[in-house]
């Protein structure tokens, strides 16, 4: 389906997209890195509008989030392609498409379906979600009117025009680094010059008030640099503060790099110590399950007071304000107590 999009403008002959960092200058005709947003008749089309890639049920702490909302469900949706060119990318079938192919939704139906599978929220997952965003805010903007949360779960290579869009309609974004954010990684392997319009994005987004976690995919021999580690690190607690939820992500070989090991879980334990070394209070370990990693401990006693076993609440030691049971520190995570500890599974839909 096709829509006109919102961020773009004019220069001369050409198109600028003004969605992602790229900012790809498109002639007639042609698409810009992601494909989906053509230049047809002079003007900026989205390709892809409300034509489904992939959509399933999961648990929140899947996407994953660790503050925001904890014990929830959440219906994901994706569309085709993206605008990184990672050669480890796990949803390769979808991200790498060069046809846009899936199922036709509207916003209105995506909404229906997600209170249907009894979510409290939408995740735009699975491909990146800033060049379907023109999609993403229609569906959000419904979503909100009938009582349900929303996310993203981005690379954040996205730009100050899409953030001011996104400013009340998406209530928190988990952003994925790789490789620890490092040039040469980004460059080699991900396809993508600089992170720093990364960086620059969650500033952004921290002003607009959006709820910030991040991720940071630990890849061996390419990206699993201990120095780089502590320069995110500190990046993060000087810039989003210390109370930023940052999660060491486990590789596992798929695509164009098959021939790369499974992350050791020691070198993600030494990229735990190095954050909680630089001063963040919330590090944990994911990809991984039975660690005591996926807890959540109060930064001040020590108390653990979010349990978890894989995406599964299993105790909760915070009262009525989200403050330690042990000691009253106030713990930032937005959500309450889930009603009950159940693991509902994931329900893949398409």
């Amino acid at each position: 389906m096709m829509k006109p999009a919102k961020l773009w403008r004019r220069s001369g002959n050409r198109v600028v997209c003004t969605a992602c960092a790229r900012r790809c200058s498109i002639p007639e005709g042609s698409g810009g890195f992601c494909f989906i947003r053509k230049n047809i008749g002079g003007k900026l089309m989205l390709m892809s509008y409300g034509v489904i890639s992939a959509m399933q049920v999961d648990p929140i702490e899947k996407k994953p989030f660790n503050h925001f909302m904890p014990g929830t469900y959440v219906l994901g949706i994706g569309t085709s392609s993206c605008n990184f060119g990672c050669l480890f990318c796990q949803n390769h079938n979808i991200s790498k498409e060069r046809e846009i192919s899936g199922i036709e939704m509207t916003p209105a139906q995506v909404v229906d379906t997600a209170i249907t599978q009894h979510a409290q929220g939408i995740a735009f997952t699975y491909n990146e979600p800033t060049i379907f965003i023109e999609f993403a805010l229609d569906v959000a903007e419904l979503a909100h009117k009938r009582g349900l949360f929303t996310t993203f779960i981005s690379n954040g290579f996205m730009t100050k025009e899409t953030i001011s869009l996104m400013k009340g309609k998406i209530d928190a974004v988990v952003v994925d680094f790789k490789g620890n954010g490092e040039r040469i990684f980004s460059n080699k392997y991900e396809m993508v010059t600089s992170n720093e319009p990364v960086k620059e994005a969650l500033i952004e987004m921290k002003r607009a008030g959006i709820h910030i976690e991040i991720t940071d995919l630990i890849v061996p021999r390419a990206g699993d640099s201990l120095a780089a580690c502590h320069g995110l690190a500190r990046w993060i607690r000087e810039n989003l503060g210390p109370d930023t939820p940052l999660q060491f992500t486990r590789f596992y070989p798929d695509y164009k790099m098959l021939d790369y090991p499974y992350t050791p879980i020691e070198t993600l334990q030494k990229h735990h110590d190095a954050a909680k070394e630089e001063g963040l209070n919330y590090v944990y370990i994911g990809n991984v399950s039975g660690t005591k990693y996926a807890h959540t401990y109060c930064p001040s006693c020590g108390k653990v007071v979010i349990e978890r076993s894989g995406y599964t609440i299993k105790g909760w030691n915070l009262d009525s304000s989200n403050r330690c049971n042990g000691c009253g520190t106030k713990i930032p995570v937005i959500g309450k107590q889930p009603e009950l500890f159940m693991d509902r599974g994931i329900s893949v839909l398409y």
